[in-house]
């Protein structure tokens, strides 16, 4: 008998990204989705591969985010259905989107940091390399 598989979750979240990615870059007709700017930051899907959590990062303003997730939230089915067909699974997860505030969290740094650092007097704004 050959070794379980312990990083099967693990291979079908990086599946579930993809194929979120793919749908959203071409596939998705929902208006309040199809016009937005939104990346897939990361999925997490547990153990028994009932549920999978897609993080994404929604350009835009806070109404624009929430807006995005609402269409994400209905497009959830649609994509538990695909999501199964693609990856070939007997029981496709549940899918629920959240939003990643680390992209946004990360911006705000950068931004407050460039405010605080003194001018570089040569006008090259590259950091230094190591």
């Amino acid at each position: 008998m050959p070794p379980r598989d312990t990083r099967r979750s693990d291979r079908v979240a990086e599946g579930i990204r993809m194929e979120v990615a793919t749908f959203l870059a071409g596939d998705v007709k929902d208006p309040r989705v199809r016009g937005t700017l939104i990346t897939v930051t990361g999925v997490d899907v547990t153990r028994d591969l009932g549920h999978a959590t897609v993080f994404v990062s929604v350009m835009g303003s806070d109404a624009e985010r929430e807006s995005a997730l609402a269409g994400l939230a209905s497009t959830a089915s649609h994509l538990r259905a695909r999501v199964g067909r693609a990856l070939r699974l007997r029981v496709a997860p549940e899918i629920a989107f959240r939003y990643d505030e680390s992209v946004a969290r990360a911006a705000r740094i950068e931004t407050l940091l460039a405010s605080v650092r003194p001018p570089d007097p040569t006008g090259d704004d590259t950091p230094p390399s190591a």
